[in-house]
């Protein structure tokens, strides 16, 4: 299905932003896969109504992203990269999901601390009156390239010191396992995509405009006792999911 070439002058996103989503997702959906490169830039230019610097604005975010390639006398190239599969089931666990399509795994800590924990939280954790959690901002990495950021919520009363687990594991399965808890199943995973924010950029390695897919899941011990909610963004052009039932 073609993508919409419309941009829009008033709405706030720059237009070579826009661009380059429509780009990278004509990219996605095959339509430039008889030739292996995107159009012309005169071509892009007059199907999108703005000018080449515009344009090009929009291939270099994409050339940063590692999505294109400008060749001299060729034209702008489509990278071709493998995404990693990462399987969401009753069991979902990353090293296990993404360890044998890469070398290395790479569990970082990037931030701890202990708080009361909100409304929200304290409905999704099942957690009572003034229950505090464990906050652990963490970044997952593939063979050295950054794969995913998170924020996670553990019971506090529950799972104290998690965070000095997770900074020597590197594993949340290993840091719960450590703490006493031995299996845990996935009990709901909500998927969105969105535009990458300023701490995606920087963490995950992207450009201004770059998509990520964000999971919100809830993780129970065998008996249902919740034990982990988690918010989690992983970049669009090297991740897809997999739903096993």
């Amino acid at each position: 299905m073609a993508i919409d070439s419309a941009v829009h002058r008033q709405s706030g996103v720059a237009l070579w932003r826009q661009i380059a989503d429509r780009i990278r997702a004509s990219i996605a959906n095959g339509e430039y896969d008889e030739t292996g490169r995107v159009p012309p830039e005169t071509a892009l230019a007059a199907q999108f109504g703005v000018n080449r610097h515009t344009v090009r604005s929009a291939l270099a975010a994409l050339a940063q992203e590692g999505i294109v390639r400008a060749v001299q006398g060729i034209g702008t190239m489509i990278e071709r990269k493998q995404r990693l599969n990462f399987p969401i089931s009753r069991r979902t666990r990353f090293n296990e999901g993404i360890g044998a399509q890469v070398r290395e795994t790479e569990g970082l800590l990037l931030y701890a601390a202990e708080e009361a924990a909100s409304e929200h939280l304290s409905q999704q954790l099942r957690l009572g009156p003034a229950a505090r959690v464990i906050r652990l901002e963490t970044l997952r990495k593939a063979d050295g390239q950054p794969v995913s950021r998170a924020t996670a919520w553990f019971p506090a009363k529950r799972f104290s010191g998690i965070d000095n687990v997770y900074r020597s594991t590197g594993s949340i399965t290993a840091a719960f396992r450590q703490l006493g808890l031995s299996d845990y199943v996935r009990v709901t995973t909500e998927v969105t995509a969105t535009h990458a924010e300023a701490a995606d950029m920087q963490d995950l390695q992207l450009s201004a405009g770059a998509i990520v897919l964000v999971t919100r899941s809830l993780n129970a011990d065998v008996d249902g006792v919740a034990v982990q909610f988690a918010v989690s963004r992983f970049p669009a052009d090297r991740v897809q999911f997999t739903v096993e039932t």
